[in-house]
């Protein structure tokens, strides 16, 4: 992984802190989200961290948060974060990045959110997956108003912007960090 990828995550924890702001993530200690979990409390943040029971130890379930919620399925993880998030944000990464953006963004699609979805395509990490998405456009496989679901971003503070822009818009109060939950 280069080293723009965990500036970029850094960066994001940083203004997430400094923000007030938030973070729902994984659970996990290593990686690009250890290091945006780690950045996000070390600048104030609160961070929930949602694992399941089978990949706390193979994860490394991250001790040092703010709650961190021990699940028993996929399922129930995806479910919970969602239900906790006011955003989605994809910082570059692999299957599970991908599989969780994908299926946030199809919940969308069906009506059963409208939270902002930001893709940060950092040093244009996801831009030959933009081009496939408009080959499945082109094709007929994707309609280009859910396209638009997608937030493209290029840096974290463009996020954090398009989020509070996007926030402006839906019946939910962001003007104050939201309380910590019981």
């Amino acid at each position: 992984m280069g080293p723009a990828y965990r500036a970029e995550a850094v960066e994001m924890g940083r203004l997430l802190g400094e923000a007030g702001l938030g973070l729902v993530y994984g659970g996990a200690q290593i990686g690009l989200m250890g290091t945006l979990a780690d950045a996000t409390l070390a600048h104030g943040g609160e961070v929930i961290g949602v694992i399941p029971r089978s990949l706390a130890a193979v994860e490394v379930a991250h001790q040092g948060l703010s709650r961190l919620d021990v699940v028993e399925t996929m399922h129930e993880r995806k479910a919970l974060m969602a239900q906790e998030a006011d955003a989605f944000v994809a910082l570059p990464g692999g299957f599970g990045t991908l599989d969780e953006f994908f299926e946030i963004l199809t919940w969308a699609q069906l009506g059963i959110h409208e939270k902002p979805c930001v893709l940060v395509n950092t040093a244009g990490y996801f831009d030959h997956l933009l081009s496939f998405l408009e080959v499945a456009i082109d094709q007929g496989f994707l309609n280009r108003k859910y396209y638009g679901y997608i937030n493209i971003v290029g840096s974290s503070a463009e996020a954090v912007a398009c989020m509070r822009k996007r926030w402006a818009t839906l019946p939910i109060d962001h003007s104050a960090p939201a309380e910590p939950a019981p």
